[in-house]
């Protein structure tokens, strides 16, 4: 049944990251495909067994699957239960250069991921019903995605794709690693800026880590509100710095509201954002809550 909205979810994944969209038409899409959730103490948690299991989801309709680092790729496993139609990765990383820094005990995830790429190689047209330059498909939300290529490959951070999801003239900037190498190449490529600025949400590169803060990347961006995707430990946070550069949203945690800057799934546990147009198609909304 189409809505006049897109739902989100940003799961609680320790550190790693998986976001869950709802487009307005009832497509699925998954972004990443980290697992553990330590609101229930499950290290095990699994996301895609979760839409499957529970949420009546029985095929993805897109995956979307930055760049092949374990916390991005640790339920791959599960995706065969979903039939993807179709998934993005940074295609141009090769086999053996992924299985070359995979441990024994993780071997059989990034073949997995490895056998994904070959097997969702070709490319879509124009006339398909995934074909992601047509809105339409998508109930009005319109997706682009940037892959930034040319980085020394010893660094598979700066090869995950930044993608930017829009609909009722709201935006949601959902970055991987990216470190600012892959930045400045990114900041080159056609439309990317004019794609990224002005955002509503904007998820933290790299689990809101230093390594992944970006000032010219925040600033173009200029979120209403950070969400921080990451583990309950980390020496390295640039969470204040992007509090600092978000502009505030009134979010709702038991049904009260509380004007915020920044989320962190460690902390405020899964994320629920919902934004469209409103019953009448005369205004729009942003709702943000957390449990």
């Amino acid at each position: 049944m189409a809505s006049n909205s897109v739902e989100m979810v940003f799961w609680d994944v320790q550190h790693g990251h998986a976001t869950y969209i709802k487009t307005p038409n009832g497509k699925h899409i998954v972004v990443d495909l980290g697992i553990g959730d330590y609101d229930t103490r499950n290290q095990n948690f699994s996301p895609l067994l979760q839409l499957k299991n529970h949420w009546g989801v029985k095929q993805l309709d897109r995956l979307i699957i930055s760049h092949p680092h374990l916390d991005h790729i640790d339920d791959i496993l599960n995706v065969g239960g979903l039939y993807p139609k179709v998934v993005l990765l940074p295609a141009h990383l090769t086999r053996n250069e992924i299985m070359a820094g995979a441990r024994a005990v993780d071997r059989p995830k990034f073949s997995m991921y490895c056998d994904i790429a070959d097997t969702y190689s070709n490319p879509i047209t124009s006339d398909s019903p995934e074909y992601v330059g047509n809105i339409d498909n998508w109930g009005g939300l319109r997706m682009n995605h940037f892959v930034p290529t040319t980085c020394n490959h010893n660094n598979f951070n700066n090869h995950s794709i930044v993608s930017v999801f829009e609909y009722a003239g709201m935006k949601v900037v959902i970055p991987g690693d990216n470190e600012t190498p892959s930045f400045e190449e990114l900041f080159k490529q056609p439309g990317f800026i004019e794609r990224i600025s002005n955002a509503d949400i904007l998820l933290a590169p790299h689990h809101g880590r230093e390594s992944g803060y970006n000032a010219e990347f925040v600033s173009l961006v200029n979120p209403r509100l950070t969400i921080v995707s990451d583990g309950r430990f980390c020496d390295t946070s640039a969470n204040d710095r992007y509090s600092r550069k978000s502009r505030g949203w009134g979010i709702y945690k038991n049904n009260v509201e509380v004007q915020r800057k920044c989320l962190t799934t460690n902390s405020d546990k899964e994320i629920y954002v919902n934004f469209g147009f409103n019953d009448s198609g005369e205004g729009r909304f942003l709702n943000v809550r957390i449990k």
